[in-house]
């Protein structure tokens, strides 16, 4: 496991970003006890932003406390099924609402995330491309306009980067940013049922490539 220094200022937001990666990928294995100090001095920072991290790490599901300390619990194939279902349930209501916003959607967010996926499949910048994606999906949520529906996909958004961050590399990431394309489209045309219906297609498709990537990493290990 191959670990960098954190000298930024951001020290917590960097350390959670690095030790997300880790579990979602593997490289801590569900069961590692996650020691404070350890830590620390892995990533060259305090206690501090090492309490911040797990304490967020525990929110999003991926460590535990227990009596002798905080371990790991990893990301298994339920919690997957699961994580995806509830971003079913949140984008389905974001594009309901957007619909429902009729003349007045403005829909520059999804057109700037497209041509962004575009032109990052082209150079096959799969970071660059994830961010897009992910920007593309936050759309909804802004063009709908509820805050508490986009706090909600906020808090897990993070841990949707760190599984897409493992899934777009070493692939052809052209027909993905076209299928995100033809999701705008559906919506923008305003056919409520319709758009539901290829937003499910999408998302199972994304799921399902996630569960590929992760099962062969697990056979691997």
């Amino acid at each position: 496991m191959i670990v960098n220094p954190l000298r930024q200022s951001s020290l917590g937001e960097l350390l959670l970003d690095q030790l997300r990666a880790l579990i979602v990928r593997g490289e801590l294995a569900a069961g590692t006890h996650l020691v404070e100090g350890w830590i620390a001095e892995r990533f060259d920072v305090s206690r501090g932003p090492v309490r911040d991290a797990l304490r967020q790490l525990e929110i999003e599901g991926l460590v535990e406390t227990r009596r002798r300390g905080v371990h790991v619990r990893g990301l298994s194939d339920t919690d997957l099924v699961e994580l995806y279902s509830l971003r079913g349930a949140l984008e389905s209501l974001a594009i309901r609402e957007t619909i429902a916003r009729g003349d007045d959607a403005d829909w520059t967010p999804l057109e700037e995330a497209v041509a962004r996926m575009r032109k990052a499949a082209e150079s096959a910048s799969a970071a660059d491309f994830a961010a897009a994606d992910l920007d593309f999906h936050t759309g909804f949520y802004v063009i709908g306009g509820n805050r508490w529906l986009t706090a909600a996909w906020e808090l897990h958004r993070p841990l949707f980067a760190a599984v897409l961050d493992i899934t777009n590399t070493d692939r052809d990431l052209r027909p993905i940013a076209e299928d995100h394309a033809e999701l705008a489209a559906v919506v923008r045309s305003g056919d409520v049922e319709a758009a539901l219906s290829t937003l499910t297609t999408h998302l199972d498709g994304s799921c399902a490539r996630i569960r590929t990537v992760l099962a062969e990493r697990r056979s691997a290990s």
